[in-house]
């Protein structure tokens, strides 16, 4: 899903920079990327990524906070970040002529932090609001659940903003530290997607080369092995309505099966035409919203089945959503089925790719996530290559008992029972 016009430059430093040529933009995005994110982390720095990626806006030798703030929006532009298991992202976005601004803005911020006592306190409580408020919403609060039952005391179990406790503990040092060690060279990449020209953006990188930390990629743990048996967790909460989430463990984002997995969630509960919301949805009237996503990390993936529903229906709904799973792993879908699922994926890709964002995306996740630019042409070829069979196939590796986690935030106050929906 990568534009046709891109190139790639690794400077001597052990720096990448990338860029999608797109002149009939009128904009430009631009983000540095780091590969560290939650799964680089030991336990007693759970939430260290994030806690940096905010800090990052908190003020420079050069800016203060607001000036940094007034630097991208005094020009129109757009500034942002986010932090995830594998990577942390700063980017910005503006008139295509604004990209020099915008590069000082995001270097400034990546190198010349300050890491202020006094905002690193600040700052500190703003997160724990932010946990707070996640801790409030229960949609939320089951996907902690669960990530944290699927991969018991594992890096990928954890909140990737994470505790009060490991918030409370970190220190400036800790904080320096590790941007230290992970935000290097090798672990780095600049990617611009929009009317920008990769010799000047790589000439204004290389005049502050110099000052980025050297240095290789840091490994992380690798993921865990599977359950022999489902696993379950709850939580009894004075809610309404209850929450469900239902992982099941799949392959990584290198696993060949990927292409069929793909499709498999599309077909499972991607959209309002998939099997979970025409079965739970509109067919029973058990749940709003019913849907699935799929996750692919380095070395593990999942697809999560998730929905909000009237607590007295929770056994109806899993039954019907492990009936759907079952269907799946028992019987090929037909080839009309697959190829409009096939079409959707393939309809998204092209959509994903009228933005400049977009495209900025995709250049720091491919380069980070593969080590290289995947052509749309290549993932074309692959999910057209799919066969019903494959996907059955895929089904019946991934769909199975031990590979299931269910997470419950509803006022339930024992999941005891449901332990025998899922192995059938």
């Amino acid at each position: 899903m990568i534009p046709t016009v891109y190139r790639s430059t690794r400077l001597p430093n052990g720096l990448t920079v990338l860029t999608a040529a797109l002149p009939h933009m009128a904009s430009v995005s631009l983000g540095i990327w780091v590969g560290a994110g939650g799964r680089h982390e030991p336990a007693p720095l759970n939430g260290i990524s994030h806690f940096i990626e905010h800090l990052l806006f908190k003020g420079t030798g050069r800016r203060t906070a607001a000036q940094i703030s007034q630097a991208v929006e005094g020009i129109g532009g757009y500034l942002n970040a986010f932090t995830d298991e594998e990577h942390t992202c700063f980017y910005s976005r503006a008139q295509a002529s604004r990209m020099p601004e915008l590069l000082d803005v995001l270097l400034d911020m990546f190198l010349g932090s300050a890491f202020a006592p006094a905002e690193i306190d600040k700052e500190r409580d703003v997160i724990k609001e932010e946990l707070a408020m996640y801790r409030d919403q229960p949609a939320e609060h089951v996907h902690d659940l669960l990530n944290a039952a699927q991969f018991p005391a594992h890096p990928l179990g954890r909140p990737v903003i994470g505790t009060t406790k490991t918030l409370d503990a970190m220190g400036r040092g800790d904080l320096v530290g590790y941007l230290a060690t992970h935000y290097v060279t090798g672990a780095t990449v600049i990617a611009a997607a929009g009317d920008v020209d990769h010799d000047e953006l790589v000439k204004l990188v290389s005049k502050r080369a110099k000052a980025f930390r050297t240095g290789d990629r840091r490994t992380h743990e690798p993921a865990p092995p599977l359950a022999t048996a489902p696993r379950i967790i709850s939580a009894c909460r004075r809610t309404e309505q209850a929450n469900l989430s239902l992982a099941l463990r799949t392959g990584s984002r290198h696993d060949e099966r990927r292409y069929a997995l793909r499709l498999l969630n599309v077909l499972l509960g991607e959209n309002m035409s998939s099997r979970l919301f025409q079965k739970v949805r509109e067919e029973n009237g058990l749940t709003y919203n019913i849907q699935s996503s799929l996750s692919l990390w380095a070395d593990a993936g999942d697809i999560v089945v998730s929905a909000g529903l009237d607590p007295a229906q929770i056994e109806r709904t899993l039954k019907l959503v492990v009936a759907e799973l079952h269907r799946l792993r028992d019987v090929a879908p037909g080839r009309a089925e697959l190829d409009r699922a096939r079409d959707y994926v393939l309809g998204q890709a092209e959509l994903n790719l009228e933005g400049t964002e977009n495209h900025m995306m995709i250049l720091g996740e491919q380069w980070l996530g593969f080590g290289r630019l995947v052509p749309l042409t290549e993932t074309k070829a692959k999910l057209l290559a799919v066969k019903p069979s494959e996907v059955r196939s895929a089904a019946r590796d991934f769909f199975r008992p031990e590979r299931m986690t269910l997470a419950l935030v509803s006022p339930r106050r024992s999941a005891a029972g449901l332990e025998r929906l899922l192995i059938v």
